[in-house]
């Protein structure tokens, strides 16, 4: 067995997972284990950000951590490996790689070579396993040629090929200074800046990585024309941005200067902050426009006296049965919304595209809108339609738990048919909500307030809320979300309904 097998069988490669139907990428939101830290099998290391949601990733093998690849708040592709495992620590040192192992082509010398796990103090450094510019052998002889015609004034191309590099300004004491990097070698003679410094070299391919490459050609950003602020030179994500950001840019005109007129706006850049989009709210932003801008929206209004259900809620939390359940109004607007879809069943379905087909859905998956830290969220309760108030109570619970300590999982926020947003909690009275891609409705709670409302012919103060039903006109008509808003509505309005109707 070579050294290189043995190292390779030692030490533990765990990448990025794909941990939420197809993504391409992660976040790293946090690390529970540190380099030196025993792990087994089974145990969390860390806890990622996919544009779904946050989801904590278990190691598959037991051992001592031998290097943590990247830092927390670093974006990572799927199939990268993010930790190393050395699954023999009591071996001692790693074994080192053979020396009779044959040298790579030229070609595969600018991928990452292979793997070298070393422990500290041991072995080659961590840079080693970087990504590295093709080089070749650079004499002194072109260089100093070049030089030298600078010096004599001759034309760029008499002192050879190296000389057609050289500036011909006839400044003697900057000739040095001003020499391009040779071609082919990757890295900039006399006294110009190395790659590694910020700026790409001339001749050579530039660095990155190929998620990165790709972003670079679907924006039509040449690489070579990017300053590289990775290490080693490296192309990074935000080098791409930048560049192509500077190149859509409108060049603005010269301000022409006027006497005694105070600079304007100097400082407005010193006082914005940017917000990377990533993550959920990057998914939320995607899906939101898809949906605007495929599903045919129509919204439909009513406004309602909920006074009952107020009162309902009331006998309800006093209620023995639904004792340390959660029972506020939202609760009985879920269930007055599925006794409206039980009532209207072809408004729950959704739209198939590819076949041209209605897909009616004889399950409710109910969706709440739901507000975190991390961006907004649409966890749905499963088959919510043939759940008891109390069972829907505890669902409820679970859900808003859940998304609030941002470990609701990819599963959680699949498969959903309707959803309702309570936007009331915000004190709004109410909105015209965008549908969650691939459901058919979505219903706006808005807020619950005392107002003066007729009632028995007379004018007395009542809890009144508005209510707002988005759905999409390719599946639901007029008639069909008129029906399911005003039984949704009444059954508000009068929750005796909830029995009658249930």
């Amino acid at each position: 067995m070579t050294a290189r097998t043995a190292n390779d069988q030692r030490f533990r490669e765990f990448k990025m997972p794909d941990v939420g139907e197809g993504l391409t990428e992660a976040e790293i939101l946090k690390w529970y284990v540190a380099a030196g830290d025993t792990v087994a099998d089974g145990q969390v290391v860390c806890e990622v950000e996919t544009a779904k949601a946050a989801v904590e990733l278990p190691i598959p093998f037991d051992g001592v951590v031998h290097e943590l690849r990247f830092p927390e708040g670093t974006t990572v592709d799927v199939g990268q490996v993010i930790i190393s495992v050395d699954t023999d620590p009591g071996a001692g040192p790693a074994a080192p790689e053979q020396a009779a192992a044959p040298a790579a082509p030229a070609e595969e010398a600018e991928e990452p070579q292979g793997r070298q796990a070393v422990l500290v103090g041991y072995g080659a450094a961590p840079s080693s396993t970087k990504r590295r510019a093709r080089k070749q052998p650079v004499t002194a002889e072109p260089v100093a040629a070049a030089i030298q015609a600078e010096l004599n004034g001759r034309p760029a191309g008499a002192a050879g090929p190296a000389a057609a590099a050289v500036p011909s300004t006839g400044a003697p004491g900057t000739a040095a200074e001003k020499i391009s990097p040779v071609p082919g070698t990757g890295q900039a003679s006399g006294t110009g800046t190395a790659p590694g410094a910020g700026q790409a070299s001339v001749g050579a391919r530039p660095l990155a990585k190929p998620p990165v490459r790709k972003l670079a050609k679907d924006l039509g950003v040449d690489l070579a024309s990017v300053i590289p602020s990775g290490a080693d030179g490296i192309v990074t994500r935000e080098d791409v941005h930048a560049a192509a950001s500077a190149a859509t840019a409108p060049v603005a005109e010269e301000p022409v200067a006027v006497a005694g007129a105070p600079a304007a706006g100097g400082d407005l850049a010193a006082r914005e902050t940017r917000i990377p989009v990533k993550g959920v709210r990057k998914a939320t932003a995607q899906a939101m426009v898809a949906s605007a801008f495929t599903a045919p929206h129509v919204t439909e209004f009513v406004t309602v006296d909920v006074t009952r259900t107020m009162k309902l809620v009331q006998k309800l939390k006093d209620d023995p049965d639904m004792a340390g359940l959660r029972v506020n109004p939202l609760l009985l607007v879920m269930k007055a919304f599925l006794v409206a879809i039980k009532r209207n069943p072809d408004v729950n379905a959704s739209w198939d595209e590819e076949n041209q087909e209605i897909v009616r859905k004889g399950y409710v998956n109910l969706g709440i809108a739901a507000a975190t830290p991390r961006g907004l969220i649409v966890p749905n309760i499963k088959d919510a339609g043939v759940k008891t108030l109390p069972e829907l109570s505890t669902a409820l619970s679970e859900l808003v738990a859940t998304a609030r300590e941002g470990k609701t999982s990819p599963a959680d926020m699949s498969g959903g048919t309707v959803t309702i947003t309570n936007v009331g909690v915000f004190g709004v009275d109410t909105g015209t909500p965008i549908l969650n891609p691939g459901e058919s409705a979505i219903l706006a709670f808005g807020a619950v307030k005392l107002q003066p409302w007729v009632h028995k012919g007379k004018v007395k103060p009542r809890h009144v809320t508005t209510l707002a039903l988005s759905f999409d006109h390719r599946l639901v008509d007029g008639e069909l979300g008129s029906k399911v808003l005003a039984d949704t509505a009444a059954v508000l309005e009068n929750p005796q309904r909830l029995i009658t109707w249930g």
